[in-house]
């Protein structure tokens, strides 16, 4: 597909500026089915990154919110109306549910772009894509799930059964917000749960809009709950909270923590993390391509504006062809087009806010500052838009014992290693906190077994980097995450109980 001219890319973004301004943006809470003020009356502005300009004034739930919201949850998953459907009509309302968000995928990606400011060509490719691909997935494993009977002694009768967990807390993150939010709402509804989901404060507005097309697709009121607000105030009410069941949580280690207080704090309450990541990329010297090597490189890092937890941070490569391939992937990041999210040129869009692009500004200081060589970037860029821009960075000649090295700058940052062989690159690899993924890039398939084997990750690709199913699971290791996987049929597991019926016949 051919990049639009200049004169073609204008229109289109003026006519995305038409279009986001005529729209009405949710902006209350959706608590049983209605829009309703928070409790205290307080909103919080929802600043673009794109620009800088206030899009919202978004109402901040607080702890009597949540309670109402956690109340209507509970009465709508004791009253049976969702929780005890049968299986084929909950299939039914999640696949109207998907045909709704395919119809307004467009609108969504627009708000999506306009609020946390990725490109809205990516909004639309992935996240609007595999939020409709969660919904249809989801609903057609409803009624496809058979329980079992244990192999006990012919006079006895043992069946295992799931049952919904109840109420469901989902606090998500801003860098994929309605994608991420489907991760969690779509099994969750499917099992007969009731869901109150908190979004980022810096994200809220198409989980609103979600919410509302929930209801129009007909999920009983009180089965789906949201509830902006900010992370100490909404999302502690939450982890808090002795009517919630189970909490889903993906974000940073840091709050990651936070809910296992919470829940230690309250109820027991059953806890799964999605946390960070600083994945590898290990490049062997019988690695195919250089060229797809060096495209992916660039495209694992650099996508979604390197905001996301499985970004490809850490490139690992033989010293054999460590210029050549360094240079490749310069040269494909030089190419690489920052600028306005609602550009359809655009490929590397605003970072979510002011505050986290100088965290990431804070990180690149840093690494010079640790002798680590810049090879690329490394400045903040459209300075006169008023938006939050940085370019690609590279860094050569790293220290492994560098913050940079380390932790997760979740901005388009990329650390190169050279290592001199197998056993070399597995110890870098291994050598973090993290275990949420990796790649290796081989010809020789036993290496990649070996290979994928030592890593300690949660996924291990071989000669690609961030391919993706549904149908596969998603987590990590390690202080990457606990408490079960997103994606695929695993994910059940975690919004149900097991019970055991024990018949003495």
């Amino acid at each position: 597909m051919t990049k639009p001219s200049e004169e073609q890319a204008l229109a289109t973004r003026a006519d995305l500026e038409k279009r986001f301004a005529a729209l009405s943006l949710p902006d209350r809470l959706y608590i049983d089915g209605r829009w309703t003020d928070a409790a205290t009356g307080a909103t919080f502005d929802r600043i673009s990154p794109r620009d800088g300009a206030l899009i919202a004034r978004v109402a901040a739930g607080d702890k009597e919110d949540v309670d109402r919201a956690v109340a209507g949850a509970r009465r709508a998953f004791d009253s049976g109306v969702w929780s005890r459907r049968p299986p084929r009509q909950r299939r039914a309302v999640l696949q109207r549910l998907a045909r709704l968000v395919e119809e307004h995928a467009g609108e969504l990606a627009l708000v999506e772009s306009v609020d946390m400011g990725k490109p809205y060509t990516d909004a639309l490719a992935v996240d609007l894509r595999v939020t409709v691909q969660s919904l249809d997935f989801y609903a057609e494993a409803v009624d496809k799930l058979y329980d079992q009977v244990a192999p006990t002694d012919r006079d006895t009768l043992a069946t295992i059964t799931r049952e919904p967990i109840g109420v469901v807390g989902a606090v998500v993150p801003w860098n994929f917000p309605l994608m991420m939010a489907a991760w969690k709402i779509a099994p969750a509804l499917a099992m007969g749960n009731s869901v109150v989901l908190k979004p980022a404060e810096q994200s809220p507005l198409t989980a609103l809009r979600f919410a509302e097309l929930a209801t129009e697709a007909g999920v009983p009121d009180g089965v789906l709950n949201v509830v902006p607000g900010l992370g100490p105030t909404a999302g502690a009410a939450l982890g808090r909270h002795p009517g919630v069941d189970a909490i889903a949580f993906t974000g940073s280690g840091e709050v990651g923590r936070m809910f296992l207080r919470y829940a230690a704090d309250s109820n027991l309450k059953e806890v799964s993390l999605e946390l960070g990541g600083k994945s590898p990329q290990i490049v062997m010297p019988d690695a195919p391509d250089l060229t797809v090597v060096a495209r992916a490189v660039a495209g694992g890092v650099f996508f979604n504006q390197g905001e996301a937890c499985s970004a490809g941070s850490r490139l690992l490569v033989h010293r054999d062809i460590a210029d050549e391939l360094l240079e490749l992937v310069l040269d494909r990041s030089r190419r690489l087009v920052v600028g306005d999210p609602l550009d359809p040129r655009t490929e590397i869009g605003a970072l979510v806010e002011e505050k986290h692009l100088e965290r990431v500004l804070g990180y690149i200081r840093g690494a010079v500052d640790d002798g680590a060589r810049l090879a690329l970037g490394g400045d903040r860029v459209h300075l006169g838009s008023g938006g939050c821009y940085v370019g690609p960075t590279v860094f050569d000649r790293v220290d492994p014992r560098s913050r940079i090295a380390r932790e997760e700058v979740f901005g388009p940052v990329l650390a190169v290693f050279p290592f001199e062989d197998a056993e070399e690159a597995v110890r870098l690899a291994n050598d973090t906190e993290y275990g949420l993924a990796a790649a290796v890039w081989t010809r020789d398939l036993s290496t990649a077994h070996r290979m994928a084997r030592s890593v300690r990750a949660g996924t291990v690709w071989v000669n690609c980097f961030d391919d993706s199913d549904l149908t596969v699971p998603f987590g990590g290791y390690a202080r990457s995450g606990l408490g079960g996987r997103d994606k695929s049929l695993h994910a059940l597991d975690k919004y149900t109980q097991l019970k055991s019926t024990w018949i003495k016949l």
